[in-house]
């Protein structure tokens, strides 16, 4: 094992991470796998893992099943890994964005079915709180978070918002609001040096007080699961700190709906409190390569497939 526990940490992914085939293999390998997606299946009443598997990729990248394919991929990987390891338990787990719910449920506070359910319902209510209030968001390169703070601020009015949505990694920043503020900041990111400013292929404006038509229902979603003291200490996304509390993993979760995803703070928070490696569980690196550009002297890990494991154990 390349791994020490007290310095490691397992982080999970969000939506973008998602692709056909995803998981496919881990559950033709491992039993405990393919039991984890069997078991999604029944209690989502339709074969998810066969969209996951053989796609088409339209109807996976629709938010509705993307949420709750990234959540059972992450947690197949984090139980294959738990059940080759019994006695490894990593220092910390963290999650970005949807993925702090799968960092629940491997940290012991979520189980699998409730928390399956409530991302299946978290997929939902954005999905709804886009076609009420449509936005979008965008991608910004090269500028710093204070600068974008401002940018944002100013692409602003009373009617028309837009905000740092996710601070992903030094460099990489999106936003997120209504969209004539949000090209109005697009134009400002730019004016102020950014490399690039892309809009992304979405009309949900997550992370953004756009998401407010649905909070009420998400809340009461939130509180209708059984949520436990975790196991293992949660770094939030709201925050940026460790949560060792149900209360803690409650509000952070509610909060996120429409709060800025601190990932850059998260890592360095993370590095800081002596975390040298992470491990991705679930579909792709795209952590791993943030995580490369706030902490390049990390050791880094994907575990998603097969052979993830075999490095890993090698």
């Amino acid at each position: 094992m390349k791994l020490n526990s007290q310095t490691t940490a397992f982080v999970f992914p969000g939506q973008g991470s998602q692709a056909v085939e995803m998981g496919k293999e881990l559950a033709e390998t491992y039993p405990i796998a393919h039991d984890t997606f069997q078991e999604a299946d029944s209690l989502l009443g339709f074969a998810l893992s066969r969209l996951m598997w053989e796609g088409p990729a339209e109807q996976l990248n629709d938010t509705i099943h993307t949420q709750p394919a990234l959540y059972v991929h992450s947690v197949a990987s984090w139980r294959t890994f738990a059940l080759h390891d019994r006695d490894f338990r990593p220092a910390t787990v963290a999650g970005h964005s949807l993925g702090e719910l799968s960092a629940l449920t491997a940290s012991g506070a979520l189980s699998f079915s409730d928390g399956l359910r409530l991302v299946r319902t978290r997929g939902e209510l954005m999905k709804r709180a886009g076609e009420l209030n449509p936005g979008g968001m965008a991608a910004i390169l090269g500028v710093d978070i204070p600068t974008l703070d401002r940018v944002c601020a100013e692409a602003s009015t009373a009617e028309e918002t837009v905000q740092v949505a996710n601070d992903n990694c030094p460099g990489q920043v999106v936003i997120s609001g209504h969209k004539p503020a949000l090209e109005r900041a697009m134009a400002g990111a730019k004016a102020a040096g950014a490399k690039r400013a892309m809009p992304l292929a979405v009309s949900i404006a997550a992370h953004s007080p756009l998401m407010a038509s649905i909070q009420q229902e998400w809340d009461a979603a939130v509180d209708g699961c059984a949520v436990e003291k975790p196991v293992i200490p949660v770094v939030g996304n709201v925050h940026a700190r460790p949560m060792l509390t149900a209360d803690e993993l409650r509000a952070d979760i509610k909060a996120q709906m429409q709060s800025r995803v601190r990932w850059t703070e998260s890592v360095q928070l993370m590095q800081m409190n002596g975390i040298q490696a992470y491990v991705e569980a679930g579909s792709g690196e795209v952590l791993l390569g943030m995580i490369k550009r706030i902490d390049p002297a990390a050791l880094r890990f994907p575990l998603g497939a097969p052979k993830d494991f075999v490095a890993l154990t090698e």
